[in-house]
């Protein structure tokens, strides 16, 4: 194992440990969680020792809880009890490994988490924003108490030790046929049409990769088209508290292409929408952030058959524009005149790691 991830409390008789952070969101089921808590029960009088794996929708910063407010909305929730001991997982070759890491006196835990709960995503923060983003989280959390969940009970700080996971999904290993559109504009004053055909060799794309869109035009009409435009934009869909939903432009750019009235184009065009180009776009979907890590768009949220979308929280979808935009002309100018548009789904996900 290359790394051991650890927090202990601040009474220092808490010591969480984990394996790894990212947990893999197969579609059908998820990885388990297995960790370690090594003890140091002195100072625990008649306390017990609880472990919580939180899946939460965070959407106002810490320093909004004020006056009882809570800006964090669980979506799902787990407890088990492990000192005295109460819980006894199947123990794991990653449980094996822990112990041997953490030493005398640890105690093993493990969590399943469903597979109908969101993927980590985080919200961009805009540059005055303090404190954790807004978005989905888990939070692995242990903490000594009287009771498992008595919301009377204060629980110190300095008794909890966390760390943030993330349930991740990465792309399957079959890709399908590339999404295709057709559309055909006619325009006041013309007699003949536009035919604009614009296609993607597959349906789904990598972070980073370049994004070849093969575009045909037949200009049958007496307009010009000076140039096409490309955009993408991300849709963002929260529907866990307000039914929220907003898009936002993450790439364009416009290419040279004229086609005269009665000319065609046949071309292949490229794009590659990187988070490195949108960083100051406040509210933008990101996956799941870690401390001092970097990320990177938000990848497109995979749905099976069945699955609520409210336990969801936030979906995250991604579309392509081509626009041919019109030359003006005639008496009345541009006003005569409507640009050529055609819509494309896109998709972007991670690749699987190597093993």
């Amino acid at each position: 194992m290359a790394k051991v991830f650890k927090k202990t409390s601040g009474n220092g008789g808490l010591t969480l440990y984990l394996g790894k952070r990212d947990y893999v969101d197969h579609i059908t089921s998820v990885e388990q969680v297995d960790g370690v808590v090594k003890l140091d029960p002195a100072n625990f009088g008649d306390r017990k020792v609880f472990v919580q794996l939180a899946c939460a929708f965070r959407y106002g910063s810490d320093d909004l809880d004020v006056m009882g407010l809570c800006f964090r909305k669980d979506i799902w929730i787990q407890h088990v009890q492990i000192y005295p001991e109460d819980h006894k997982p199947t123990l794991t070759a990653m449980h094996d490994t822990l112990m041997k890491k953490a030493g005398d006196n640890s105690y093993p835990f493990t969590f399943e988490i469903p597979n109908n709960l969101p993927c980590s995503v985080s919200l961009q923060p805009g540059p005055d924003d303090k404190g954790k983003a807004c978005g989905v989280d888990f939070e692995v959390k242990t903490f000594l108490a009287m009771e498992k969940c008595n919301p009377d009970e204060k629980i110190e700080k300095k008794d909890t030790a966390r760390l943030i996971i993330r349930k991740i999904q990465y792309a399957p290993t079959q890709v399908g046929a590339g999404p295709k559109a057709d559309i055909c504009k006619s325009f006041m004053m013309s007699e003949k049409p536009v035919h604009l055909e614009a296609s993607l060799e597959k349906d789904l794309y990598f972070h980073g990769e370049s994004i070849p869109i093969k575009i045909k035009v037949n200009n049958e009409s007496n307009k010009t088209m000076k140039k096409i435009k490309i955009t993408v934009d991300q849709a963002t869909d929260i529907i866990l508290y307000s039914a929220d939903k907003y898009t936002k432009c993450v790439y364009t750019k416009e290419f040279n292409e004229t086609i005269e009235p009665s000319g065609t184009l046949e071309n292949t065009l490229t794009i590659v929408p990187l988070l490195s180009d949108n960083k100051e776009k406040r509210g933008l979907a990101l996956d799941g952030r870690l401390k001092d890590e970097d990320t990177n768009l938000a990848s497109t949220t995979m749905l099976t058959e069945g699955t609520e979308k409210e336990v969801l929280g936030i979906l995250v979808s991604y579309k392509i524009k081509i626009n041919l935009i019109v030359a003006g002309g005639g008496l009345l100018g541009g006003l005569t005149s409507s640009d050529v548009t055609a819509e494309i789904p896109l998709m972007l996900m991670h690749p699987k790691p190597e093993e």
